[in-house]
């Protein structure tokens, strides 16, 4: 490799670090492991680009050629001026140089673009998002090269590109930027990182204490108190945590190395710190996030924002073997000094397990006071990890969806109770420029689409954003660790009228091959509703006891609006007595035991009023019951193998016959589980006062009922 320039003479302008700290990436380039392969992918990825100018068009939608040269723009700027710290070769200067002069050339006179949606448009962007999130990464290539550029050539830049956006920024769109959102997260960290970057305090001052400077109103500061919790989660989700959590992680790295006396990683009790560990927490063993909220099925590790995630937190945070498990998940780090450490950690490690975090509640709200998200994991006797999440918290602003008290089930490589995720085919031009689709209000974010009860039909809050913002979910009790795990929460404000109360336990036993879950839905009113417990699932119905009728000439729409308007009657049961169906998918069975004995079971898929064809074709079943105070009492259980090439299968039949249950009241609910070789009396107190050494006993069909604590479990 030849060097044009002595490495240790760089000038310390670099944005997110100094010169000094480049160091241990010089020495990491040309050798084997983590850094090394991530830095020889982006001397790769970059390597085609270098052997002509990149082009820069003009405006374009969502997804289309020029939306996208552009996003890909500023990602080489901002590696090739890495490399060029890291290998001090002039070429990779060079080109970083030629894209920021000719943008520098035509950024004013491109003119805004026409906005397509509610969010404010750019020069370059049919929203102004984008244009932070360019401008971010064009500042931090332009911070690596800046030193090797004539002033003449650097006042061109930053007098008619930097500078022309960050005022687009703070004065244009003043009421824009810095809001307690995502997109404002977005903002102030471009803005900051481009104040360090040309030596302009007043930007940097306007990004971290907000356009008013109280800290409170806008501005980084305010960013980190407001939007994240003290547990660490993320308001609006995971898929938007993780892109959050990029802008935040590289304006702190900047403000650690340039602006020490703000001490970042400090800042409210180490927010960040939090919620760097609740993101990585919540990642699914197959690498994937769950879904919540609006989201994309296919978002993981291999974001660049859980990269750095995990690079920042074992560097300011310290080791963890998780955290290093994770590494070696991704299989790269981000290509920053702070990876260094993680790198050569995840070297050590034999095998490719992927971690294990312990089941959690994390609080929401800025204050920890607005309920919370729980999380149960268990591994099985071969390793396999089982997680089921419950939403107790907020809505998530303008990306939540009505689901309080749903959950989903994630064992053996997939999610077998499923969410949906958004309606949108992001980025893809031809589907509606690659925004969210109208079947994502219809559809998407309504209660029938994930796995919970709908009442008389009709979302929770009425599908009202404001009102669902206004109320949360409140937490009973949470239970994770030992053999039974348990969690359980209200959500009384949701349907007028109606009290809600779900509690789920994940049980290990000898006899099962994967941790059952138990599910009780609880509901109490005054006066009788329709209730819909609705599942959402993938794969073949294999076996049920209910005596279905299948819709054979045509299927019918089951409603009109709040999604069931989207789903198809394709066959429907009257239920007399307790339920087992059993599904396939991929190469595991699914088995769901229902304890009701009336009522009916439609089976239902996804596709109705969906005339340009948004829609995944995917399948829901619907438990009907009509009641005033009801209890749904479900288990599921996760058993066997089907391998198609070798044409094996075992176990397609459970190891559990059936759920039953023994009573319910305000004090307590108790419920029966038998199988072939198990019998288990499951018993949850409903006080809302009750705690771990209350003692509770009912009475229930001529027996009694005792125990202390919030649940018990006994054979």
């Amino acid at each position: 490799m030849t060097i044009d320039k002595d490495p240790t003479a760089i000038a310390n302008s670099v944005a997110l670090s100094t010169a000094t700290d480049m160091g241990g990436l010089r020495q990491a380039q040309d050798q084997t492991g983590l850094m090394g392969d991530s830095i020889a992918a982006m001397v790769s990825r970059l390597a085609p680009h270098l052997l002509q100018s990149s082009d820069i068009p003009g405006h374009g939608e969502a997804g289309s050629y020029a939306h996208n040269q552009h996003q890909l723009n500023c990602r080489l700027c901002e590696e090739a001026g890495t490399l060029h710290q890291i290998t001090g070769e002039q070429r990779y200067a060079d080109f970083a140089a030629d894209l920021l002069s000719r943008y520098a050339d035509c950024y004013l006179g491109l003119g805004f673009q026409q906005a397509r949606n509610t969010n404010p448009a750019g020069r370059i962007f049919h929203q102004i998002l984008n244009e932070n999130m360019w401008l971010l990464s064009m500042s931090i290539g332009y911070g690596c090269i800046k030193h090797s550029l004539t002033p003449e050539r650097r006042s061109h830049i930053e007098t008619q590109l930097l500078r022309p956006v960050v005022e687009m920024m703070t004065q244009h769109y003043a009421h824009h930027f810095g809001t307690i959102h995502n997109h404002g997260l977005w903002s102030v960290a471009a803005v900051g990182i481009c104040g360090l970057v040309i030596g302009d305090d007043n930007y940097v001052a306007q990004a971290v204490d907000g356009l008013q400077g109280d800290r409170t109103s806008g501005g980084y500061l305010a960013e980190i108190g407001q939007l994240f919790a003290p547990s660490g989660y993320y308001i609006e989700g995971p898929y938007y945590h993780r892109f959050a959590i990029r802008p935040l992680l590289i304006f702190a790295e900047a403000l650690h190395t340039h602006r020490p006396e703000l001490d970042i990683y400090n800042v409210s009790g180490q927010r960040i710190g939090a919620t760097i560990k609740a993101l990585l927490s919540l990642v699914y063993p197959d690498g994937r996030l769950p879904a919540l909220n609006d989201a994309s099925l296919s978002m993981g590790i291999q974001d660049d924002g859980l990269l750095i995630a995990a690079s920042v937190y074992n560097a300011r945070y310290g080791d963890d073997p998780a955290v290093h498990a994770l590494a070696r998940q991704q299989a790269q780090v981000w290509v920053h000094p702070t990876g260094l450490a993680l790198a050569a950690s995840a070297d050590q490690l034999v095998g490719n397990a992927p971690p294990f975090w312990p089941s959690a509640q994390l609080s929401e709200g800025p204050n920890g006071d607005k309920g919370a998200q729980g999380f149960l994991r268990a591994r099985a006797a071969d390793g396999d990890i089982s997680q089921v999440s419950m939403n107790y918290g907020q809505h998530g602003m303008d990306h939540g969806h009505f689901d309080t008290l749903g959950i989903n089930l994630f064992n053996r490589g997939g999610e077998s109770l499923r969410e949906y995720g958004f309606a949108r085919w992001l980025n893809v031009e031809p589907k509606f420029g690659g925004r969210y689709l109208p079947e994502n209000k219809s559809w998407a974010r309504q209660t029938l689409a994930h796995n919970g009860v709908v009442v008389d039909r009709r979302s929770q809050n009425d599908g009202d954003q404001i009102r669902a913002d206004g109320v949360h979910g409140q937490s009973h009790f949470f239970v994770g660790s030992g053999p039974v795990q348990a969690m359980s929460a209200f959500a009384n404000e949701h349907y007028p009228g109606v009290g809600m109360q779900r509690t789920v336990l994940m049980i290990e036993h000898e006899v099962l091959s994967t941790p059952l879950l138990v599910d009780l839905y609880r509901l109490s009113s005054d006066v009788e509703h329709d209730y819909d417990y609705a599942l959402q699932y993938s794969g073949q119905i294999c076996d049920t006891s209910a005596d279905y009728q299948p819709n054979l000439d045509q299927w019918s729409v089951l409603g009109e609006a709040h999604g069931y308007q989207h789903l198809m009657g394709m066959a429907q049961a009257s239920i007399t007595e307790p339920t087992r169906l059993t599904w396939l998918q991929g190469q595991r069975f699914n088995t769901w035991l229902s304890a009701a004995d009336q009522g009916e079971l439609v089976f239902a898929q996804l596709g109705g009023n969906d005339p340009s064809f948004n829609l995944r074709r995917e399948s829901t079943l619907l438990l009907r019951q009509r009641g005033s105070t009801h209890l749904f009492a479900s288990a599921f259980e996760t058993h066997g193998f089907f391998d198609e090439p070798t044409e094996r299968c075992w176990g397609g039949r459970g190891e559990l016959d059936e759920i039953r249950i023994i009573g319910h009241d305000d004090t307590a609910s108790v419920i029966e589980l038998r199988g072939k070789r198990l019998h288990l009396i499951v018993m949850i107190s409903n006080r809302p006062d009750v705690k771990s050494d209350s003692v509770n006993e009912v009475h229930f069909n001529g027996r009694d009922y005792r125990w202390t604590g919030f649940f018990a479990c006994q054979e």
